[in-house]
Order: C-alpha cells, then structure tokens, then sequence
C-alpha cells in the first residue's frame, strides 16, 4: 500500500511541476493566436494586467481576435459572469466541443464535472456531493493538521541547517496533494517515502497533443488505483462510491471523477498557498492579524480567494443556440469565455478591490466558480487554507522572502495562476 502512495505523491508532483515548469499551458507559443486573445491569462505579479480591467469598462462582453474561423467572446463583468456561468441550458461544457466527437475517446476525455452536462452532469455530482458535505469532510481535519504540522517540521529542518526553503516544494505542493491521498483513499501510511520523492520537471503540456497525452496518463494511473480500491475499498470517497454504488460506476468513470478532483483541488489549493504566503510576506498588517486573531483565517481566506482568483478563466463555454449577454447577441456554436479574475475584481462588488483588504467583509466572488458548475470541493479548500496560513505564521514569524519580490518568477500564461518558487528564510 506504501507502493501505491509513494507512486501517487511521484505521478503528483511531477504533474504538478510539469506545469508550473511551463508557466502553466504554453498558450505563448501558438504563433497565431493574437496576444489580445493571451489577456485574460496574464498578470502583472499578483494582478490581472490593467487591459483586462479596462475591457471589462469598456465592454463586460467583448468579441475576441482569434484567426481560426471561430467566435470567441469575453465576459468580464461580476454581473455577466454569473449570467453565463448559472445557465446551463444556454451553454454545453462538453469535451466534445474542445476536441472534436473523434478526439473525445474515453482513453483522453478527462472526465468528471467540468467537461459534463446536465443530466449527465448532475448524475456525477450525485455520486460525489455525499463525500463533501460538512460531515464527511471533518473527518479529514485532524489529518489536515497533522499534514501542515508534518510539513513545518521539514521547513525547520531545512532552515536548522542553515538553508534557504522554497515553499512551493516544501509547503505548497505537498498538502493539497496529501489531503487528496486522504481524501481518495490512497493509502500513504509509509510517509517517510515523502521524503525521497523525485522532483522532476516533465514536459507534459507541450501542445494540444501533449495534454491529451498527460489526460492519458492521469486517467490510466487513477484507473489502477481505481482497480485496486474495488478489490478493498477504504474508507475515502473512492471505497465509499464503490460501496454504495458498486459496478453501476464503470473503472474510467470512477477515474474520471477522480481525476475531476485531482484537477479542481490539487493545483488550484497549491497556487493558493504559495500566494497566499507571498501576500502575507508583503503584508505585515494581515501577517499580524492572521497571527494574532484566532477569528481572522475566515475573511482573510475570503478575501485572498478573492483577490487571487487562481484559477482565472472558467471552463469554455460553448452556445447551444442564440443568446444574449449584457445586450450582446451570441450566436449558437460560439465560445464563451468567462473570466473570473476581471469579475472578482469588478467594482460593483465593493470599493478598491484591487487591493487585498484582510479586514473586507466576505464578497460573493467568483473564485469557485458559479452556478451548477461551482466547485464541489470549495469547503475541502477553505479547510486547507484556513487552517495553514495561521499554522504558518505562527509557527515562523520571523518569515521573509530570500530573494527581492521583483525577482520571483510568476507564470507568464495560464489558467491556473501561479509562481515556480517561493524561497523564504524563516529565522
């Protein structure tokens, strides 16, 4: 069993790393893709650039310049991105739609919610929603503490030997991907494997081809854990579906779903941790309040989800037929573009929202999405935050940044927005 979980953490983190090696889809590199069409994936450190903003002014549902006979449309408005994202009936989110019906063999579709439809969307939220309620998540807790615990211990003991600690690799990376092992049921018991495990940075988003090709791999790993969770099924979300369900749920769609979590909660949560940390760093005023105030992880979390949005583009959304938008008529078979850091920054949710405010009353952000799409795993995320900021500062509150902040290295294009490393001294 400690086979199987050394291979998960490996396969994670490589995955991981392969994007973040490639400042996240190397969209930069498709010569014929405009850079107005790149917008909404860049950033100016931990800000969208200032085109976006000014778009979303000018026009919350704007055309965009893309040379392949296609139409695409931006919408950068709070108000319109909830329009789209709450209409299901409007918009298909089928992987169909990206790769063609003979690109979308069961060997390469990832899966899961994101890339499904209502009703057959709403038959795989059914299976999983059990397993993220408040109830069954608490169990994870005392787990998730002892993760971030586990993980300070290797911080200190990198910075007692006098190193410098990068906290992408040593504090990012390693909780959300342990807290999916627990959450999955991928047993792990042998953590000590952790500690060896291979860094190595694979070229797995080269291109379309290349994704299909990591897609395969993730959904052949998955479908082994799969296999083996049917022969004895844990006690995680796994065993329990198979329990509950048993062969009414098919090995790929099991891995399919499994996959869906891995892509909603893995990423994602890392991106927030390390940036999260950074914001801290440059903010001793929530450095402190964080530190101090036992009630303050709340709103602090609210508002960094919020203010980083990293995951910055929903989705693809593709029209089923015509449909207005904010008094923009959107023909059937166009694409829909939704991006969720311009309407988490849009003024109609508050005041001076381009800055992080640790003290701002929650908002009704988009940073999980909206809508039947929304994020099932939002509750497992703030659990995660919430409880490792606090751990963090209080365990180091002499943290700082290692290298000046004009020098860190931010992803230059990508969905998921996110930094390569975060190197801190911690005494």
């Amino acid at each position: 069993m400690g086979i199987i979980r050394s291979r998960f953490m490996a396969w994670a983190t490589r995955w991981y790393l392969a994007r973040a090696s490639r400042k996240g889809f190397d969209l930069s590199k498709m010569a014929l893709l405009p850079d107005a069409a790149l917008m909404p994936l860049k950033r100016d450190g931990l800000d969208p650039i200032q085109e976006l903003a000014d778009q979303r002014e000018r026009a919350p549902v704007s055309k965009v310049d893309i040379p392949f006979g296609v139409n695409v449309w931006l919408v950068s408005g709070y108000e319109e991105s909830k329009v789209v994202l709450a209409d299901a009936k409007s918009y298909s989110n089928d992987f169909a739609n990206l790769v063609g019906e003979h690109g979308a063999s069961e060997s390469h579709s990832p899966g899961g919610l994101g890339f499904a439809d209502p009703p057959e969307h709403t038959r795989l939220r059914k299976l999983l929603t059990p397993e993220f309620t408040m109830r069954r998540l608490s169990r994870l807790t005392p787990g998730i503490n002892a993760i971030i615990e586990q993980r300070l211990d290797a911080m200190a003991a990198i910075a007692a030997d006098g190193g410098v600690v990068d906290m992408v690799e040593e504090f990012a990376i390693p909780i959300p991907a342990l807290v999916i092992c627990e959450l999955l049921g991928v047993p792990y018991e042998d953590r000590a494997d952790f500690q060896r495990l291979s860094m190595a940075r694979f070229d797995l988003f080269g291109g379309a081809t290349a994704s299909l090709g990591a897609i395969s791999e993730s959904l052949a790993y998955l479908t082994d854990v799969v296999k083996k969770q049917r022969e004895e099924p844990g006690d995680g979300l796994l065993g329990m579906i198979i329990k509950e369900h048993g062969d009414e749920v098919g090995d790929q769609e099991l891995a399919g779903l499994a996959d869906g979590v891995l892509t909603g909660g893995f990423e994602t949560t890392a991106s927030m941790l390390a940036l999260g940390a950074l914001v801290l760093l440059q903010d001793q005023d929530a450095f402190k309040l964080v530190h101090d105030d036992d009630t303050a992880a709340h709103g602090f979390v609210e508002e960094l989800l919020r203010y980083l949005t990293v995951v910055q583009v929903a989705f693809p959304r593709f029209a089923r037929a015509d449909v207005e938008v904010g008094g923009v008529q959107i023909a059937k078979g166009d694409v829909v573009i939704v991006s969720l850091a311009a309407g988490d920054r849009d003024p109609v949710l508050g005041p001076d929202l381009e800055r992080v405010d640790p003290r701002r009353a929650p908002t009704s952000h988009l940073a999980f999405g909206y809508g039947v799409h929304r994020c099932i795993g939002a509750e497992l995320a703030r659990m995660e935050l919430r409880a490792a900021y606090p751990a963090l500062v209080r365990r180091f509150p002499s943290m700082r940044l290692a290298t000046p902040a004009e020098e860190l290295n931010y992803r230059k294009v990508s969905i998921v927005y996110g930094i390569e490393t975060l190197p801190v001294l911690l005494d």
